[in-house]
């Protein structure tokens, strides 16, 4: 793993654009535009390097899939913060009946710097984005300045056939509605919706776009619909299960929700048993069923324990995305000291993102279905990969 400096294409800008990034730009604090798409740096793999990185993706999501066996076998969704009755059995009878339920993808954020194991720092699998410029503008790059070189990429190719192998676990007679909040001042979800419902029409699938502020609910027939009335039957949304499950239209979410064999009327995609991968307290709880394994970090839930003293650690609120709420405590902090939050976190240790030429480097390691499907890298000044973070292309040489 290498990171290269290289001139930006003439027009960048434009051709990402044209390509499905909508915004290749992020404005910063100080009212600057600075490029979110980053070409003028690129990091270099080599297969072996790549081909050993898919088979810890894969046996992380091995993993994480026992890890939620394991909290709905032994009756721990509270751990995760999931105590309303209604949830816990949405989510529990959504985890019994996966096989029915059409499951598309997820991201790892993990830590590696070319030397030593990855080490896992987090899974979203409810609602990941950097998607897009994953899949698409980072392709095409490779293609345009590295002709004959490979990237670890095949994000389009698989999208498309798991929406064609999945397609007869939808509700036959309706298409799959792709739904975002038009809230999104950056586009970034409108940008990821629109794009997987691409993938989903060149399966083969019926679609239709909407916004979650424009998904409706029916009194008469106590259905979710569409502003023309029409039933929604399945929908993709790029909106959160902690949110769905709380928000107004929460109590018609779980009265109506297909669960698989027909006990509902709403499909929604990702399905609720999502909920157990997205939430950092699944952190600890690897930790606590593969303890010592090499592509883990110590994580806790009630505290930071030796971490304080030796370590150091990080404290991850259990919801939360792009860095929000995540505090650094360097080692020697005192375990007894009062934590930073009231609300439930989880506790990992602190292992610094790496440092290439000043910037802090995180991938985000995509897995389709089951497998291994494509890495984006996202740069950051900071510790904390947030908002502000840059995405830099790859290739394998």
């Amino acid at each position: 793993m290498e990171r290269r400096t290289t001139a930006p294409r003439p027009g960048w800008q434009r051709t990402v654009e044209d390509q499905g990034l909508i915004y290749p730009l992020t404005r910063h604090p100080d009212d600057t535009l600075r490029p979110y798409w980053d070409e003028s740096a690129y990091y270099v793999f080599s297969l072996p390097e790549v081909e050993a990185l898919e088979e810890v993706v894969e046996e992380l999501h091995a993993m994480c899939l026992a890890a939620a066996a394991h909290i709905v076998e032994h009756d721990r969704l509270a751990d995760l913060g999931i105590t309303d009755p209604g949830v816990a059995d949405a989510v529990t009878e959504a985890w019994h009946r996966r096989a029915e339920l059409p499951s598309l993808y997820g991201r790892f954020d993990l830590r590696h710097d070319g030397t030593g194991p990855a080490k896992m720092l987090e899974y979203n699998a409810d609602t990941p984005t950097s998607l897009v410029e994953a899949a698409s503008p980072q392709w095409f790059w490779m293609e345009e300045r590295f002709p004959g070189a490979d990237q670890w990429n095949s994000l389009h190719e698989r999208l498309v056939d798991a929406w064609r192998k999945q397609a007869a676990l939808l509700p036959p007679g309706s298409p799959l509605y792709f739904a975002h909040s038009a809230a999104d001042a950056l586009g970034e979800d409108l940008m990821t919706v629109a794009y997987l419902r691409e993938t989903a029409e060149q399966a083969g699938l019926a679609t239709a776009a909407i916004s979650m502020e424009d998904i409706g609910w029916d009194r008469l027939s106590r259905r979710f619909v569409d502003k023309n009335l029409r039933f929604i039957r399945s929908c993709f949304k790029l909106y959160p299960w902690e949110w769905l499950t709380t928000d107004r239209f929460a109590p018609h979410v779980l009265e109506t929700l297909d669960n698989g064999g027909g006990t509902g009327s709403t499909l929604w995609i990702e399905p609720a048993w999502k909920m157990l991968l997205s939430n950092k307290a699944l952190l600890a709880i690897l930790w606590e069923l593969y303890p010592g394994h090499p592509n883990l970090l110590p994580a806790y839930l009630d505290g930071p324990r030796e971490l304080a003293r030796e370590r150091g650690y990080v404290t991850k609120p259990l919801l939360g995305r792009e860095g929000a709420g995540v505090t650094v405590h360097e080692p020697g902090t005192s375990p007894t000291a009062p934590l930073p939050r009231a609300e439930p976190c989880c506790y990992q240790e602190l292992a610094p993102l790496p440092d290439f030429d000043g910037n802090r480097v995180v991938l985000g390691a995509w897995v389709v279905e089951n497998e291994a499907a494509g890495l984006g890298i996202r740069e950051s000044s900071g510790l904390i990969t947030d908002e502000y973070a840059r995405f830099i292309p790859h290739v394998i040489l």
